[in-house]
């Protein structure tokens, strides 16, 4: 599979924004281009959880960003929740791979139903309707019938349901530790390189 060059991020209002920020952090640093997607509950999360003080419009954010993960010009693009003119938008211009990182309940039952009710949606519709690659970050706990529903179901229709669950076997020692565990994950789906986390058995090769 040859590497990506440009991925879709999604960032809405669960807890754990800290993964989202790691992501793009990585993303960054392996030159791939991140068309990024934030939603109004983000914005307020990102500013309870960690010191990211998103700005209010797309363009702001999308200068905020570029200068805090120190991408290059381009590198970081930010698309209003109704640019239904932004390359995610359609089959014909969307990357091969979306990440919703981290996933809402709200937006997982919104692509789940195929709502399309803001652009996230219509991202995440895209990139099932295309066959495309759809990673899917959920934080929450515990899962309620309807949760695990519409994870059955977005599984079924190709996407991956790919939990915010660090494990522990590799001893963390910090919250740090434990984000990249999951981050690791997410880049292993993604088939791009990490060095984030040893991975299992290595240490028997």
């Amino acid at each position: 599979m040859p590497q990506l060059d440009r991925v879709s991020l999604a960032i809405t209002g669960a807890s754990g924004v800290q993964y989202a920020e790691r992501l793009l952090y990585c993303l960054i640093a392996q030159d791939i281009q991140v068309l990024v997607m934030i939603s109004k509950a983000a914005q307020v999360v990102a500013a309870a959880e960690t010191d990211l003080k998103l700005p209010g419009t797309p363009g702001e954010q999308e200068a905020y960003l570029t200068e805090r993960f120190g991408a290059k010009a381009g590198q970081i693009k930010v698309f209003g929740r109704e640019n239904w003119f932004a390359p995610v938008a359609s089959g014909s211009g969307a990357p091969s791979a979306m990440v919703v990182c981290p996933c809402s309940t709200g937006t997982l039952s919104a692509i789940a139903t195929g709502a399309s009710n803001n652009l996230i949606e219509r991202a995440a519709d895209v990139a099932l309707k295309e066959r495309r690659q759809l990673i899917v970050v959920p934080r929450e706990a515990p899962y309620s019938e309807i949760h695990l529903e519409h994870m059955l179901k977005l599984t079924r229709m190709g996407a991956v349901i790919l939990p915010a669950s660090p494990g522990f076997y590799h001893k963390p020692e910090s919250v740090e530790q434990m984000i990249d565990f999951i981050v690791a994950r997410i880049l292993s789906q993604l088939g791009l390189p990490q060095d984030l986390m040893p991975r299992w058995g290595d240490q028997l090769l």
